[in-house]
């Protein structure tokens, strides 16, 4: 199989390890940020994620404008931002504001998670498998791609989105009895007043300043065959599939985004960049112990606890799992890519043949600063990046 070397990208959750604070997670970041921007990445995106003990990633457009200070060409994106207790003007404005300083460097992706709303849509029973808390585990089944990708069963999140946890986070956001924006019409709304094609009903145009003219990236972040694919795919943007969070269904959401698919002003085909989680490491063997806490981080976010801070490899061993925690866990540890820079290669290869995309965006977490930043170096020296 011969290598296609698309373009890598970054993922950054802005994580806290053991032992540390926010203020040590934020200088890392800053200083991966500046480190991958040397290695040769693309692009630098933050996720927004919130009541995490573990994570410090709160505010994509705060983390963005700390990082683009201390880089000097690195595209810088949100990846993404939560739809769900934001309105289009204020993420216009706010992005529009880093444009203005740090013009033709952001990506601006949106994600349709956060907010009472989407907690209600996504909380109904489910028939997917996968780790039930309160019972034994099922036995798992996996199915593999022509390419060799590990496609594994779906998880249930059911548990998971009726958390009181999440319930708090999405109350805490927004205002009391407050609506989340139609997912649809609120990235309609942010493609119009970027573009200065908005009106209101009564025909007035808003002409936000900064955000009206900025010029911005666009991208749809989506897990699933759901309404972010289509979103994307009819307004002709970019997305990015989640292979990292939700692994069972990432050739679904590019085949519905693919077939949803219309040419618009960005775009004339389209655009998909890929997730995955990776680790590595000089060999194999060392690759697996920087990884060791992983599975334990997983557990504490399908657990509703929030992310914990990333364990030691000690730490992490002296945890005693049971079957139920193992499959809980199983689809995003089987498909972490950990090892050496060439298993590695061969596995994010693997992935790109499997998915076609056009770039690979990873996300990399070990305990040690150092070894994240070595992982990202030796991942852009293998890929060629």
């Amino acid at each position: 199989m011969s290598p296609v070397r698309v373009p890598l990208a970054v993922l950054d959750l802005v994580p806290l390890t053991s032992g540390s604070d926010a203020g040590e997670a934020l200088r890392n970041t800053v200083d991966l940020a500046q480190r991958t921007e040397y290695f040769g990445y693309r692009r630098y995106w933050f996720a927004e994620h919130h009541l995490n003990p573990g994570v410090a990633g709160t505010s994509p457009a705060v983390l963005i404008a700390l990082v683009a200070a201390a880089t000097q060409h690195i595209r810088l994106g949100s990846g993404g931002v939560q739809s769900g207790h934001r309105t289009a003007l204020s993420v216009v404005e706010e992005f529009g504001l880093i444009d203005a300083l740090y013009p033709g460097r952001l990506d601006l992706g949106v994600g349709r998670s956060g907010g009472r709303n989407f907690l209600r849509d996504r909380a109904a029973p489910t028939t997917t498998s996968g780790a039930d808390p309160s019972g034994t585990a099922p036995e798992r089944t996996r199915r593999y791609t022509e390419s060799g990708l590990l496609i594994p069963e779906k998880a249930s999140f059911s548990h998971l989105l009726k958390s009181p946890r999440l319930k708090l986070t999405a109350e805490l956001l927004q205002q009391s009895n407050a609506e989340s924006a139609d997912y649809g019409v609120l990235v309609g709304d942010i493609v119009g007043l970027l573009r200065g094609t908005y009106r209101s009903p009564e025909g007035l145009d808003p002409h936000p300043v900064p955000g009206q003219g900025a010029d911005v990236e666009l991208w749809i972040l989506g897990s699933s065959a759901g309404e972010s694919a289509t979103v994307a795919g009819e307004l002709g943007l970019r997305f990015a599939a989640n292979y990292h969070v939700s692994p069972a269904t990432v050739l679904e959401a590019i085949d519905a985004y693919r077939s949803a698919f219309v040419p618009s002003a960005d775009l004339d085909r389209p655009y998909v960049a890929v997730s995955a989680d990776v680790v590595v490491g000089p060999d194999d063997a060392s690759a697996r112990e920087l990884a060791a806490g992983y599975g334990l981080w997983v557990r504490s976010i399908r657990r509703a606890e929030g992310a914990i801070a990333f364990p030691t490899p000690r730490e992490a061993s002296l945890h005693q799992w049971s079957d139920e925690d193992r499959a809980l866990v199983a689809d995003r540890v089987d498909t972490q890519f950990v090892g050496s820079p060439e298993t590695v290669a061969a596995g994010l290869e693997r992935l790109q043949e499997a998915t076609g995309a056009d770039e690979l965006v990873i996300t990399t977490i070990t305990h040690d600063h150092a070894d994240r930043v070595h992982s990202y170096e030796l991942l852009a020296k293998e890929w060629g990046v």
